[in-house]
């Protein structure tokens, strides 16, 4: 028995990196997961590679009509949702000089205003105790130049967490936040446009991590689990590092 037999989960952005190891640990645990991209091609082979426990849909957390359609196939389905892992974001680099006010709706548009009815929408089906896990950023917690407005949507989130995990204490719905460091995923590559460089990136980046390497998703994947579980039972309003000491230490 995993810790999650007979559960149902939501995993948006479920298609690679992050998003792909906490389908693939969540449906290992026992749950049927839902798992939502933008991508048909690779939502599809996402879905395969996890197998007969996954159900992929095709959707754009930053449109309500998207997520109606994917929530009514959760309703569908008859068991509610026990977990979700609102974990679907985009990051874009530009300083406060670069910024516009197209690369300030794009990131607030998917990871704060995507995020928000994400999780309202999905209140009428969440069973009472479930697990609702917010994928946060450690870029939130500093400065880095050029990070400026995804670190502020990261923030929100965190925000997000606290609140929500208030509001939701009378239905025993834990709400947190699994917050990565720089993580091996097929997007970080920065500023970079060619291999080499991505890959003189993710040594810079490693080089600022005290483990002295980046983390690998389905490190991130098991604390999802974590907080999907049971195990987490006396969890809410935490925010979960996966960092390998980066803002800790």
């Amino acid at each position: 028995m995993g810790l999650l037999e007979g559960k149902t989960a939501l995993v948006t952005g479920g298609s690679s990196g992050i998003g792909l190891a906490s389908a693939l640990r969540l449906a290992a645990e026992g749950a049927h997961v839902f798992i939502t991209g933008r991508r048909k091609a690779e939502i599809e082979a996402a879905a395969e590679a996890i197998g007969p426990a996954a159900t992929a849909m095709i959707g754009d957390i930053s449109k309500p009509a998207d997520l109606d359609r994917v929530y009514q196939a959760v309703r569908d389905r008859g068991h509610g949702l026990d977990v979700l892992f609102a974990n679907a974001a985009v990051i874009e680099l530009a300083t406060l000089a670069q910024s516009t006010e197209k690369h300030f709706d794009t990131l607030f548009g998917i990871n704060v205003r995507g995020t928000l009815f994400t999780v309202q929408k999905a209140l009428p089906l969440l069973n009472d105790g479930a697990s609702v896990i917010l994928n946060g950023s450690t870029n939130a917690d500093v400065g880095v130049e050029a990070f400026g407005a995804y670190a502020a949507a990261k923030a929100a989130v965190r925000s997000f967490a606290r609140t929500w995990a208030n509001e939701l204490k009378g239905r025993g719905i834990r709400v947190n936040t699994v917050t990565p460091g720089p993580t091996d995923t097929p997007g970080l590559s920065g500023p970079a446009s060619d291999a080499g460089q991505v890959d003189d990136f993710k040594r810079q980046l490693a080089a600022q991590v005290p483990m002295g390497r980046l983390g690998r998703p389905e490190e991130t994947a098991a604390a999802v689990a974590f907080l999907a579980s049971g195990q987490s039972s006396f969890t809410t309003g935490s925010s979960l590092y996966v960092d390998g000491g980066m803002n800790q230490v």
